[in-house]
Formats: structure tokens, sequence, C-alpha cells
């Protein structure tokens, strides 16, 4: 059984692997940066290694809680049990994880994932020159998988540089640096395999998320670390791993999408998610809606599960990843306008998109 799974948990068996060697002289293809005392590999890393951290997190864990009050009631348990069933306590235990980070803005901020940090009472940061900084968790955002951490330094801290991710093409290097197994400052090499790689194909279905694919080797402990190009620029934020058959598929967070996240987390200490309100599949001819959320922005307009997507913003509709994307690109509040099929005649209409944790939690009271 194939499952996808985050790059977090430290497990106890090693797994060594060979080193990868480089050729010494510059091959076709390489970048001009290639040369006979350095390839464009360390090159690369000695321009955004510096920036990249472990992050050493603890999390409180409550276990058992006594007996259910409903059994101390009962006169036959409590004749049976005696009193040794009362004097039941919970009992807390520490969980330690580890993941990875990167640096991007000088004054300690720090990129990482919401599942390296999410439900931590303490999180530490460890740079690459041998200092430990305590960190505090400025905000993360579950629905993409992002969260940014902050640190305090009395002298300037190194910063990666930042790359444009929707400039990555299929086939270009790709570089990852992170924290494997606790094993710090790995490197490994790779291409991009594929862009646009929709979660919801890997069996993802609670995030929003198009993921760049590499073969770089990435395992856990890597969460949260760069995958970078050849030129030592941040194109995506390691994220997933495929385990069972066919291992060795990484999945990373485009680096555009990633800095749009963090600067909502850093201003608000959240981020806003567009929602219409609308289950949709996959059909020959685009998108289909499944099922229309009660009250939200898609049922107040008098969409109808069955009815067929056409055009989204003036574009055609070609599956359910590409109208989410346009709906969290139109933004909470922005009129959107739908074009639909229903029993073989168009109809158009304005939808209003809702920040998505305001309708679901008004849904859940």
């Amino acid at each position: 059984m194939q499952r996808i799974v985050p790059l977090l948990g430290i497990p106890t068996a090693l797994c060594l692997q060979g080193p990868l060697l480089l050729p010494a002289l510059a091959e076709p293809g390489l970048p001009p940066s290639a040369g006979a005392h350095s390839s464009f590999v360390a090159e690369a890393v000695r321009r955004a290694g510096p920036a990249v951290v472990r992050i050493d997190t603890e999390r409180t864990v409550t276990t058992g809680g006594g007996v259910p009050q409903a059994f101390l009631l009962d006169p036959l348990f409590r004749q049976f049990f005696g009193g040794s069933a009362l004097g039941a306590q919970p009992s807390q235990r520490t969980e330690r994880g580890q993941g990875t980070g990167v640096i991007f803005q000088a004054d300690g901020l720090i990129l990482t994932n919401a599942h390296v940090v999410e439900g931590s009472s303490r999180v530490s940061v460890g740079l690459v020159d041998g200092r430990s900084l305590e960190g505090s968790v400025v905000g993360t955002d579950p629905i993409t998988d992002l969260a940014v951490v902050r640190v305090a330094s009395a002298t300037p801290l190194p910063v990666a540089p930042l790359g444009n991710s929707d400039a990555v093409q299929v086939g270009d290097w790709a570089i990852a640096v992170g924290n494997p197994f606790g094993l710090d400052n790995t490197v490994t090499l790779g291409i991009i395999s594929s862009t646009n790689r929709n979660a919801s194909k890997l069996g993802i279905t609670d995030k929003r998320l198009d993921l760049i694919q590499t073969d770089a080797a990435i395992n856990p402990g890597n969460s949260g670390g760069p995958l970078l190009n050849s030129e030592g620029q941040v194109v995506a934020i390691n994220a997933l791993v495929r385990s069972g058959p066919g291992a060795g598929l990484g999945f990373s967070i485009p680096i555009n999408r990633a800095k749009t996240i963090a600067d909502q987390l850093v201003r608000t200490g959240r981020a806003s998610h567009a929602l219409v309100g609308l289950s949709l599949q996959l059909d020959p001819r685009g998108a289909r809606v499944a099922s229309v959320l009660p009250g939200g922005p898609a049922a107040k307009a008098g969409l109808q599960p069955g009815d067929l997507l056409l055009k989204v913003a003036g574009q055609p509709v070609r599956d359910p990843a590409q109208f989410l994307r346009q709906v969290e690109a139109s933004g909470v509040g922005e009129p959107l306008a739908l074009q639909f099929q229903r029993d073989g005649k168009a109809f158009a209409v304005t939808v209003v998109p809702v920040e998505m944790g305001r309708l679901l939690r008004s849904q859940a009271q």
C-alpha cells in the first residue's frame, strides 16, 4: 500500500546511503558556475545553506484520564474494583520532534511546515554556526501546511535568497537541504519531476496545494527545509514524501505560494482562504458539482449538485483543482463570475467567496 506521509517523525532505524559523487570538471548541461574546484551544487548550498536551520519541538501529550464517570456511579463497579479505580489519574508525557526551516527575513523569521510546530509547547532553533535559539510560533496554516517561527538574535542572521517557483520547469536541477533522521545539513541532488501536482490526486483532501514533485532524496526530518534551484535560490518548501511502492518521490510547496501565506501569518497570525461552498468531481468536460454547502455563496447563487461548471472569472474550467486556484486567487469578498450548464442550458451567476474558517465555524454551531 502506498502512503503519502509528512516528513516530521524521526524513526529509530537509520538508513545510510552512499555519497553522491559529482564530476570535478564541468559537464555539458551543467550551469556555467560548475568548475574544476567547485560544483554548482556546492555553490548553491554555500549561498543558501547558512540560512537552513534545525527545528526541535516538544509537545505535552495527556493519556489515560481515569475511569468514566458513568462507571464510577455504578454500585456494582465500585464494589468489584473498590477505591483503586477512583484514584486513576491522567498521565502526561513529552513528545519530541524534529524538522527543518529556512530563514527568509534577517529579523529572525523562519519558514517551515505547520505539522513540524503545530501543538508544540517549546520550539528550539539550531543554527549552522552551532547556536541554539528559542523560537516562538508566529502562526500556522494547516490548509497549506505552512508556518512561520520567529527567533531573536543579537547579531544579523543569514537569509536564503527566494526564487520564482512559477519559472520552475520539469528537468531543472533540484537540491534538497535539511536534517533527515537528525543528520544535520544533509544535501541531496535530483531534478524537478513535475509541477502543479495537486494534493487531492495524492489522496490528501484536507489541503489546498499544488505541489512540485522531485526525485531529490528527502526523508523524515526534511519537513520545512528548502528545495533549491541550481543558483541556490529557494523555489519550494519540502513537505511530503511517498512511502511504500514507488518510494523516493518527494513533494514540495512552491515558494510563491509559501511567501503569500507567510506574509499573511506575519501580518495577522492567520491565513485567509476563499470558499464558495462547492464540492467538485472531475468531468471529461471540466468540473461537475458533487455537493453544495448549505448557506454558502454557491448555494445562495442557486448552484445545485449535477451542474457542470463551464467558466470561472472568464476562464474555461479544466478541472476541480484549476477552479479552486481561481477562487483562491479572487480573494475573500471579491465578486466572482461563474458560468455553468444544467439540463443542457447555460446559466451565468455571480458568487462572493467568504473566508473558509468563518463559514465552517458557523456551520458547526
